[in-house]
């Protein structure tokens, strides 16, 4: 891995894990639903479905807790306790985040979220954390056919500016991001969230860093 990047011509920035710490209220908010619907997750579970959404994500979780599992219930149900009690406390923003985002604007590089979340939840948490000014625009998993690990989402959003897949810069924080960053064949750093991507998996990243500020001294 190296540490020494070229300024990208676009910042691509995953959402949930990266941005926000959503992961973890998600994952503790679905530990409780799930039980009241008599089923039990594990964390390992949990990790595997990360940046993942549509049928990709119905298939794993029906793998995980049998054909008769309400995924889609469940996960509604989740998604809409989690988003009451962000536009109640606010989204709760990762460390250096917004050190970050000034920093590509200082540097006049365009950033947009590619996110497995549907795009008007994206486009809601950012404004409520005041962080919307800062991306151009949203790609939500909805808007694509294939979620994290296929590469849709990060080509969609190279395709929208017309940006080539090697000129931009996806920040991510699971092993399906760096994924699907990877075979966009586009240079992608980590932030690890819930879990530190397994050593086959790092070497598709070109540097894994403990915080966004830390993203920065890659372009020294």
């Amino acid at each position: 891995m190296t540490s020494h990047l070229t300024i990208p011509a676009l910042a691509i920035f995953d959402m949930d894990g990266l941005i926000f710490d959503t992961e973890r209220l998600f994952m503790t908010t679905k530990d409780g639903v799930m039980k009241e619907y008599g089923y039990t997750q594990q964390k390992d579970d949990y990790i595997h479905t990360l940046g993942t959404c549509g049928q990709q994500l119905l298939d794993i979780l029906h793998r995980l807790y049998g054909d008769d599992y309400p995924a889609e219930e469940i996960s509604q149900k989740c998604r809409t306790l989690v988003t009451e009690k962000i536009r109640r406390d606010g989204p709760p923003v990762k460390p250096g985040i917004p050190e970050l985002l000034a920093w590509f604007a200082s540097n006049n590089i365009p950033c947009c979220v590619a996110s497995s979340t549907k795009h008007d939840i994206v486009v809601e948490y950012l404004r409520l954390a005041k962080l919307d000014k800062y991306f151009a625009y949203v790609i939500g998993g909805d808007q694509v056919q294939r979620s994290k690990p296929n590469p849709d989402i990060f080509l969609a959003a190279c395709q929208r500016t017309d940006i080539k897949p090697e000129h931009a810069l996806v920040l991510e924080d699971s092993e399906n991001g760096i994924l699907a960053a990877s075979n966009a064949n586009i240079p992608v750093v980590c932030i690890p969230d819930l879990k530190v991507p397994s050593e086959e998996i790092a070497k598709k990243t070109a540097a894994i860093v403990p915080d966004a500020t830390a993203v920065i001294s890659l372009f020294g």
